[in-house]
């Protein structure tokens, strides 16, 4: 069984699409400190796979990409150290 994570912030961004699901989840990430989680919930196809480019481009880690509902993703991020 994997284990569950407890996130430090949580943001729906399930109506945003690109570029502001990115920059929406940018500004969350700011928010938090060095090694903290952000978990959130972003539309499949075009927005959960440039949200995970993206945040590996900036030095991030995903750690889960989970399926939620039909058109849904739950990612979860932590802030790089």
């Amino acid at each position: 069984m994997a284990e569950t994570i407890a996130a430090d912030k949580f943001i729906d961004i399930s109506e945003e699409v690109c570029p502001m699901s990115f920059v929406l989840t940018k500004l969350a990430l700011e928010e938090l400190g060095d090694g903290q989680v952000l978990e959130l919930l972003c539309q499949s196809g075009e927005p959960v796979r440039n949200i995970s480019i993206q945040i590996k481009e900036e030095g991030h880690m995903v750690i889960s990409v989970k399926k939620e509902g039909e058109a849904f993703f739950r990612l979860q991020i932590r802030k790089n150290q």
